[in-house]
């Protein structure tokens, strides 16, 4: 997976996020949408994540895999 800075991180928008309201989850790469999946589902086993939470993960980061429904 591409390294992805603090800095970085702090200057990528809203809308490159999974979870833009709480900039969780970044997407900005298919890199980072196939760890944002990987994490969700690690973190929704754990208790830590609502399904609905998951579920617009998956969704953003399939979005920027090209997969479709």
């Amino acid at each position: 997976m591409a390294k992805l800075t603090s800095k970085a991180r702090n200057k990528l928008p809203k809308s490159d996020f999974a979870l833009p309201a709480e900039r969780k989850y970044p997407v900005n790469n298919k890199s980072h949408a196939r760890n944002a999946k990987s994490r969700a589902s690690e973190m929704e086993h754990k208790g830590k994540l609502s399904p609905s939470a998951k579920a617009k993960i998956d969704a953003k980061a399939d979005r920027i895999l090209g997969k479709k429904k």
